[in-house]
């Protein structure tokens, strides 16, 4: 019998060299943490280069399928489409950006008013445009609203989410608050989505990977519901990444459609609880579409990579020294911010978002999941505010601040 150790499951076994002497106090800065891991910051080895702000873009890296839905003019088999749509989007946001496991990261954690703007073009004018406005609308919590726009076939949806995460037997738990509305214009209907679940696990060896757990829901305002369970590999049986979706009719416990598989691989559209296959999807093969983002000197000055470019060039070279101290340099400038603010008894102005009291669109869906907005996590209730985009068309320079505000802790 070999006597060889399994280098792969030693504490840290994924840290780079020069990174594991803070790998330790790291794991015990979480364990014994007791508010929300979002606060605590993370040593610069383990930073992404990403900000959260552009994950909101993960929603909608199929155009071609966020638009389906427009162009079906039988009502149950719309809801269909906007499930498959949803299943779509979900390696894309809860995956790590390459296929080899211990590729997460720490997402750089974005700053109040952080932009992150885009255009998914098309020359084929099939598609059209599906334009991706993104913003930091809140920091304590952190909290990012979206909306992603596609004019031509009259598809919007919008949303928002922050995260409150907790460490547990060795994993990272993060239960997701914010929702998202998808709208069809041209039949008048909105279909509320809610966020999953998930956990991290692999933090002790260095090697973390997501797994969604618990459920999302996607309710539509022609009495079609949704219902999405998310299971993953265990201890003894079961695939990474597993779920399965039903679709039924509100009155009627009649299972519609099932969709089952893995989320990050393959999954079959069934006709009812049989084995009749109407559609599938593979997401390890299916193409994305690039993000059109303006040249850093095009950039407005709260646009992500243009305010973290230092950050993200220290990341891009290993220069942890430098990441940090970069960093550190952005959240002071927050820190400096907000107590400005405190002292003029003013507050940060978003810039296309809008805290609103109630939103009866979500109202009137929620009501019939009992879901609610849980705005006291969100700092508030968020909408896509109209009249404000419409007015930031005007040219840049005249609706800047003459102080660039960067990330805070």
């Amino acid at each position: 019998m070999s006597s060889s150790k399994d280098n792969s499951k030693e504490e840290g076994a994924g840290v780079p060299p020069a990174a594991k002497s803070s790998w330790g106090p790291f794991l015990k800065s979480i364990a014994s943490f007791t508010g929300d891991l979002a606060s605590l910051t993370a040593p610069p080895f383990i930073l992404s280069s990403t900000s959260l702000t552009e994950y909101s873009s993960y929603w909608a890296e199929h155009p071609e399928l966020f638009v389906a839905p427009a162009q079906e003019k039988d009502a149950q088999k719309r809801a269909l489409l906007v499930l498959k749509w949803f299943l779509s989007t979900l390696k894309q946001q809860y995956s790590s950006r390459n296929e080899k496991l211990g590729s997460e990261k720490k997402p750089l954690n974005p700053f109040l008013g952080e932009l992150f703007l885009g255009t998914w073009k098309d020359e084929t004018d099939t598609i059209g445009e599906t334009k991706l406005i993104s913003e930091q609308v809140s920091h304590h919590p952190p909290v990012t609203a979206y909306a992603i726009i596609n004019e031509k076939h009259g598809v919007k949806l919008e949303g928002y989410n922050g995260q409150k995460a907790s460490f547990s037997r060795g994993a990272i738990n993060v239960k997701q608050v914010g929702h998202a509305v998808y709208h069809l214009k041209g039949f008048d209907e909105h279909y509320l989505i809610t966020l999953p679940s998930l956990h991290i696990e692999g933090i002790v060896y260095g090697s973390p990977y997501v797994e969604l757990n618990k459920s999302s829901t996607i309710t539509s305002s022609t009495g079609y519901v949704s219902t999405i369970d998310y299971s993953g590999k265990g201890w003894i049986s079961g695939k990474k990444n597993s779920f399965t979706a039903t679709m039924t009719k509100e009155g009627s416990k009649e299972v519609l459609y099932t969709v089952d598989g893995q989320w990050t691989d393959k999954f079959s559209v069934k006709e009812g609880k049989t084995k009749n296959e109407l559609d599938s999807y593979n997401a390890k093969i299916t193409k994305t579409t690039p993000l059109y983002v303006a040249p850093l000197d095009q950039q407005d000055p709260l646009e992500s990579r243009r305010a973290w470019a230092k950050v993200q060039e220290a990341i891009g070279k290993g220069d942890l020294e430098t990441t940090g101290a970069e960093k550190s340099k952005i959240e002071n400038e927050q820190r400096e911010l907000r107590k400005k603010e405190k002292e003029e008894n003013r507050e940060w102005e978003r810039r296309f978002f809008t805290r609103v009291d109630e939103n009866p669109i979500f109202t009137k869906l929620a009501e019939k999941r009992e879901i609610t907005a849980e705005a006291d996590k969100t700092n508030g209730i968020w909408v896509f505010d109209e009249a404000k985009y419409a007015k930031a068309h005007a040219p840049v320079e005249t609706v800047v601040p003459a102080v660039v505000p960067a990330a805070e802790l």
